[in-house]
């Protein structure tokens, strides 16, 4: 018990450390999730209208790609970033930018094939109508992704916990230096071995909060898509 009552003392007297860490989780995650929204959704709703050979290879490889293990999203993102790599000119390796860049690479695939599932259910429904009305590609998809928001914020915050969550591919580009590209996971990973147990507890604490609200709000816009569909 006593680590876990040091660890709540630390959350209430607001630790400068703990509140540093969790502030860069905050921002890397909110960072990889904005971008991997402007990017999953616009990919999967038009691969969703779109008809192409080779359609159900991408669709099966955006499928798999969202079990994609992070540490291997880790690895490819530390092999273009690293000095040797194509993208080595940017210095951008062992710094927050590369450990957004990787939690791009994991969240755009879920973002982006969810989102062509859901698209190609409201097509399905509004196919007809939208023909008929000879609605072009461009205004069908901003149609469909405004009729279909609710789940699509639903999905967004999905891939706000998967990347909230995620500690192999930040750790690998990142490096888990302190005071600088230290998150809430690689922080816990990293004092848990240390002993350190207060802070770990603590960061977890705050870990399991955020996933709560996320999962809160998840269920929220559900059932406001629910009544919003009544």
């Amino acid at each position: 018990m006593e680590p876990t009552v040091s660890a709540f003392q630390l959350l209430l007297a607001g630790d400068p450390a703990l509140l540093a860490v969790v502030r860069l989780s905050l921002i890397v995650s909110m960072s990889a999730v904005g971008v991997a929204t402007l990017i999953g959704v616009p990919v999967g709703a038009s691969l969703a209208l779109t008809h192409f050979p080779g359609r159900t290879v991408v669709v099966v490889v955006f499928n798999a790609l969202m079990g994609l293990p992070p540490v291997v999203a880790g690895l490819a993102v530390f092999l273009l970033l690293s000095r040797s790599g194509p993208l080595g000119s940017l210095g951008l390796l062992f710094t927050p930018p590369a450990m957004v860049c990787a939690q791009v690479v994991l969240v755009t695939p879920i973002i982006a094939a969810l989102t062509r599932q859901t698209i190609e259910d409201l097509w399905e429904e509004y196919c007809d109508e939208l023909t008929a009305m000879n609605v072009g590609m461009v205004r069908r998809v901003g149609t469909l992704i405004w009729d279909g928001r609710f789940s699509l914020i639903t999905i967004v915050l999905a891939g706000f916990g998967r990347a909230a969550a995620e500690v192999g591919a930040i750790i690998i580009v990142g490096g888990n230096i302190e005071g600088f590209t230290r998150t809430m996971t690689t922080a816990i990973a990293l004092e848990t071995s240390k002993g350190d147990l207060p802070l770990a507890i603590g960061l977890g604490v705050i870990l399991i909060a955020i996933v709560v609200l996320v999962n809160a709000l998840a269920w929220t816009v559900g059932r406001a898509a629910q009544r919003y569909a009544g």
